[in-house]
């Protein structure tokens, strides 16, 4: 029977040669075809299933329906991720699996909402239920998160053993929204934002990882709003666009500078993952306080709560070019009052003032934006990128 959602099968269509091509892509890189079993490949080996069309809309529709009802007055805030049992680390199984179905799923909510925690997914005697909870998953999973009533995000988990999940489509009631992919971008898109629009993409082990959508997520969480100015190392220019720094760290914080510079060996233990997560989360609370969060381009921080003026002799800003990572989405030209309240404005003047700079805004309502000076458009180009954060 068709899902009643009507949405979950046109996102089907547009989004499953996206999970098939980056399958197909890992596979190559590790020898690894889609689905191999555990046993053949080893753990850090093996890739996701793949769901057909018809399995990837089901679950659409248990979750957008899932998403509308309550339980005990709380939104239902599930993850669920298409997982064969047994490709799972340390699964907790269920002695019944339980339906995929809205009034179930609704049920079990409140033990699954926090981070990380999974609900998997599989074909039981040709029916799809829910076997039980996880944590870990196979690279490039199909994961389904509620967000908010009607709001569902599709993804796909990180292709290396750290990194955000790469948002795929957001779903919002009828409208539908799919991520672009770094590659579809301009090319005259400020580099800052290539590195954000990265996200769950395969990229080089070797290279040194980047912090930046971490950083996001974690300003985002936090729901005070806050802006994160980066500027160029050993260069003490971006100090004519200040007021005034209420913290100034002095010698500059380098605990997040050294973790990303850590081998991809290193990467991996759990020790530093939860010394990566803890050093991120702190950066990133200091963008509550009033004004903005200054760290180097290496990550080094230098200062909290600096107050952005505009620089002597500089034009106020006026204009910024807006876009959106989303497919057919157009480039704007706005006034920059349009981009938000202060923090977006004095970070547009900073970003016109400091072309080498950059800087990345949270405002209270969820909305995130990066900012970067576009040589090619001669104008800052404000990027607003909410939908890879969810």
């Amino acid at each position: 029977m068709p899902p009643a959602y009507t949405a979950a099968q046109e996102v089907v269509r547009r989004v499953q040669p996206h999970y098939a091509r980056h399958l197909a892509a890992a596979g190559r890189t590790t020898g690894s075809p889609a689905g191999a079993s555990l046993a053949c490949w080893g753990e850090n080996q093996a890739l996701a299933a793949l769901p057909g069309n018809d399995v990837m809309a089901a679950i659409i529709d248990a979750a957008f329906w899932t998403s509308l009802r309550r339980e005990e007055g709380f939104v239902p805030r599930i993850s669920l991720a298409f997982l064969r049992p047994e490709r799972s680390a340390s699964p907790l199984f269920f002695a019944q699996p339980i339906p995929l179905a809205p009034e179930a799923l609704t049920r079990v909510a409140p033990a699954v909402e926090r981070p990380g925690i999974h609900l998997g997914v599989w074909n039981n005697a040709e029916e799809l239920s829910v076997w039980g909870t996880t944590r870990s998953l196979p690279p490039y999973c199909f994961v389904l998160e509620v967000v908010s009533p009607g709001v569902l995000v599709l993804k796909h988990s990180p292709g290396s053993d750290s990194g955000k999940f790469g948002n795929v489509a957001v779903l919002e009631g009828d409208q539908i929204k799919i991520l672009a992919e770094s590659s579809d971008m301009p090319e005259h898109c400020p580099a800052r934002v290539h590195s954000l629009l990265e996200i769950g993409s395969p990229s080089d082990p070797e290279a040194a990882h980047n912090p930046l959508p971490e950083l996001a997520v974690s300003m985002r969480a936090h729901r005070r709003g806050g802006a994160l100015i980066i500027v160029p190392d050993g260069s003490s220019e971006w100090l004519e666009s200040i007021h005034s720094v209420s913290y100034p760290v002095y010698p500059p914080f380098v605990e997040l500078a050294e973790l990303v510079k850590s081998s991809s060996s290193e990467r991996t233990g759990s020790r530093w993952k939860r010394c990566f997560q803890r050093t991120v989360d702190a950066m990133a609370g200091l963008t509550a306080v009033d004004g903005a969060t200054v760290i180097t381009h290496d990550y080094r921080l230098l200062a909290f709560g600096a107050k952005i003026r505009r620089r002597a002799d500089f034009p106020p800003v006026e204009k910024v070019l807006l876009t959106e990572p989303v497919e057919n989405a157009d480039a704007q030209a706005i006034d920059a009052a349009q981009l938000g309240g202060t923090r977006h404005l004095s970070a547009a003047q900073f970003t016109q003032d400091q072309h080498d700079a950059c800087a990345l805004v949270a405002s209270q309502d969820g909305r995130f934006t990066l900012l970067a000076w576009s040589d090619c458009d001669a104008m800052v180009h404000a990027h607003r990128i909410e939908t890879l954060l969810m």
